[in-house]
């Protein structure tokens, strides 16, 4: 009997190995002598280095880099083990971590930091970069990350703009001829299910700014600078990026790979399924096991155990794949289907504060697993 054991993290207690160690410390309680594949996994978000660092055996590594702030970050990115690959999370460097309710300005941060943790990943001579762009601090359309991989953003004046969206209203001139030459010859895919333009209603700044501290006075400013910058860029350079599907991700981030690197956009959990290996361990599995920290309707829209369920569904059809996580939301009847999810599980063991939820993690869900695996002991006799 094989077990495929595939979760993310579970936010704030377990990383996506620390998951899936635990479901396997619980079903080999009952099974002891099955066949058990560990895959962590990730949707892109918060966690796919260290997953896909962990699912390939590559290794972490760190830069110091800017800050949205300006200020100097300490920021892990990762090589996977092919040495070929790099995998970056834009919130490393330029994270909604890194400012408060009293720093928090999208007029002025930048993701100067994540251009910068792109020419490190290629300083180790990588001939692919996946980059991870949720949980952004910035709406500076990307310009920071340009700025640092060699492109300039000039004024009327011919001065450099500085960090910072609001500033792109003073866009005069893009230069692009001393971009990192080494971007010529780099795959870059970027890890994103958002799907939002760079402008308008349900542009960068209307719909991400008020969660980075954009009052509206500040949305009207950045959405109206994002603007102009879209309209250098399709007068200047062709892309017309103003209405592109992902432009918006991340602040405007993905307009700026967009413009400035030959960036292609993927789902995120796509990405770490293909890299993972997770279809090859799956081909012959007999129970695959998921999870994260929530699970509800949305998880059907990208999330890591619904990917894992389509995904191993794909090459093993008839392999149940069970989800457990932290907490059962609102919904989860829609992921009910066949080529989906087969059952769910709650894994917190009684009524407790957050704070024990997640100090219990490990032994809760090693418990589930475990009463998981009983029930399928009893029904195989």
């Amino acid at each position: 009997m094989k077990f495929v054991i595939a979760p993310d993290s579970f936010k704030g207690g377990l990383t996506a190995k620390e998951a899936a160690t635990a479901m396997a410390t619980g079903i080999r309680r009952v099974f002891p002598d099955a066949e058990y594949a560990l895959v962590p996994m990730a949707d892109g978000g918060e966690g796919t280095v260290q997953s896909l660092v962990d699912a390939t055996d590559g290794q972490l590594l760190t830069a110091t880099v800017t800050g949205p702030l300006g200020d100097p970050v300490t920021a892990t990115y990762g090589l996977l083990g092919d040495g070929k690959t790099a995998v970056i999370e834009m919130a490393a460097a330029s994270g909604i971590q890194f400012v408060d309710d009293t720093t928090h300005n999208p007029l002025v941060t930048t993701t100067y930091g994540t251009g910068e943790l792109i020419r490190a990943a290629l300083g180790k001579g990588v001939s692919k970069i996946i980059l991870g762009i949720g949980g952004s601090a910035t709406n500076d359309g990307g310009a920071g990350m340009a700025q640092a991989i060699g492109i300039h953003l000039r004024d009327a004046r011919g001065q450099e703009l500085p960090y910072g969206g609001a500033a792109l209203a003073n866009l005069a001139t893009v230069d692009v001829s001393e971009r990192d030459p080494r971007l010529a010859d780099v795959e870059l895919l970027i890890a994103s299910d958002v799907t939002n333009p760079l402008v308008g209603d349900t542009g960068a700044s209307a719909v991400f700014g008020p969660q980075k501290g954009a009052t509206p006075d500040m949305v009207a400013t950045l959405d109206a600078a994002l603007g102009h910058y879209a309209d250098v860029i399709h007068a200047q350079m062709g892309p017309d990026l103003a209405q592109a599907p992902g432009a918006g991700a991340a602040g405007g981030l993905g307009a700026g790979l967009m413009a400035f690197t030959h960036a292609t956009m993927a789902h995120g959990i796509d990405i770490v399924v293909e890299y993972s290996g997770l279809k090859q361990q799956a081909a012959d599995a007999d129970f695959v096991f998921t999870g994260e920290g929530g699970i509800d309707f949305q998880t059907q829209y990208g999330k890591t155990p619904y990917g894992v369920a389509q995904a191993t569904k794909s090459v093993a059809p008839h392999a149940p794949v069970v989800v457990l996580a932290g907490n059962v939301g609102k919904g989860v009847d829609v992921l009910y289907r066949r080529d989906a999810i087969d059952a769910i599980f709650c894994t917190v063991a009684g009524a407790k504060p957050l704070p024990q939820a997640i100090a219990d993690g490990a032994h809760d869900v090693a418990q589930t697993a475990e009463n998981v695996a009983r029930m399928i002991a009893a029904l195989r006799g």
